[in-house]
């Protein structure tokens, strides 16, 4: 006999219903999670920094900027009303005939300190990567000039350049040389206020650089020396590719330091004679406040091409850096 069943059914999973829910179809609403000790511990310590970021620079920056698109004068500089002029300000940096010697002496200061700084602090730090008798005390009487007040360094080099009485032309007419103007020569000034940076920007790439040969394994000169190759080979195959990081970083700040040097120029020659070494730093300054007819927005704008050099080279660094970790 045969039987005939229906369709087997599966009896249905008795599953708990959250008595917190809604009615069904309804979202679940999210509690959100209070800070741990921790991240609060980590807020704490992250808050000065952003206030100082914010405060000094952030700010600094904004109202730069801002003077830059305004015509203000001194009465609208206090009581805040300047007109907006857009990008006016700009256009009278640009068709002023002093931008082109300020261009060109900025470009010449930067370029010949940066080189010369980096290669005399490399060649130091060569040297002093040695262990020999006096090294720790002579590397560090080389950090005298990078510990000095700008102002003490750059009073320093005007004594020892003047025409007069200067120690350097004593020593000029001492081997029978002509004395020099150092400081009053359009020919001679912008030479002059290099030398001086030169001098205090070498300590800091010893520095730097130093600490960089410290971080390279002796085994790789020892191995190198076994193979036969001598200092100049083991320098240009070992030191000069493992130092390009430390080198890089070097160049990059040196550069942007040396953009906004005003200290040692404006002491030394005041920008002059003749403008023969106004630099953007000594021009915006002129312009801001070394007239009686201040002109603030042109000033700021001058200053703004200073910040955007700097941000363009910091943005190549960091483009070569990743491109160097991904290789």
């Amino acid at each position: 006999m045969s039987t005939t069943q229906g369709p087997l059914t599966r009896p249905a999973l008795d599953v708990p219903r959250d008595r917190t829910a809604g009615p069904r179809g309804a979202a679940k609403p999210v509690r959100k999670r209070r800070p741990t000790s921790q991240q609060l511990a980590a807020w704490a310590f992250l808050a000065p920094v952003a206030l100082y970021l914010v405060l000094f620079y952030a700010y600094p920056l904004y109202r730069n900027i801002d003077l830059s698109l305004r015509h203000y004068t001194v009465r609208s500089f206090v009581q805040g009303d300047a007109p907006f002029t857009g990008l006016a300000n700009y256009r009278t940096v640009f068709e002023d005939p002093a931008f082109a010697p300020a261009l060109l002496h900025t470009i010449l200061f930067t370029t010949v300190c940066l080189v010369f700084q980096y290669v005399m602090g490399l060649a130091l730090a060569v040297f002093f990567h040695r262990n020999f008798r006096l090294s720790a005390t002579l590397r560090a009487l080389f950090l005298v000039p990078w510990l000095l007040p700008l102002i003490v360094s750059a009073s320093t080099w005007s004594w020892m350049l003047n025409s007069d009485s200067g120690i350097v032309n004593a020593a000029l007419h001492a081997i029978g040389i002509d004395p020099v103007n150092w400081l009053t020569s359009p020919t001679w000034s912008l030479t002059a206020v290099i030398l001086a940076n030169i001098w205090i920007g070498v300590p800091f790439n010893l520095v730097v650089l130093y600490s960089g040969l410290q971080n390279i394994p002796a085994g790789l000169y020892e191995a190198a020396a076994l193979d036969g190759a001598g200092p100049w080979r083991r320098f240009w195959s070992i030191t000069f590719p493992l130092l390009r990081p430390v080198s890089a970083i070097t160049l990059l700040l040196g550069l942007v330091y040396t953009l906004k040097v005003f200290d040692i120029i404006w002491i030394m020659t005041k920008g002059g004679p003749a403008e023969s070494s106004t630099t953007f730093a000594t021009w915006s300054y002129q312009l801001g406040f070394g007239n009686l007819v201040p002109a603030f927005g042109p000033g700021a704008a001058v200053g703004n091409l200073l910040v955007i050099a700097a941000l363009v080279f910091g943005l190549i660094y960091v483009r070569v850096q990743r491109k160097q970790a991904e290789s």
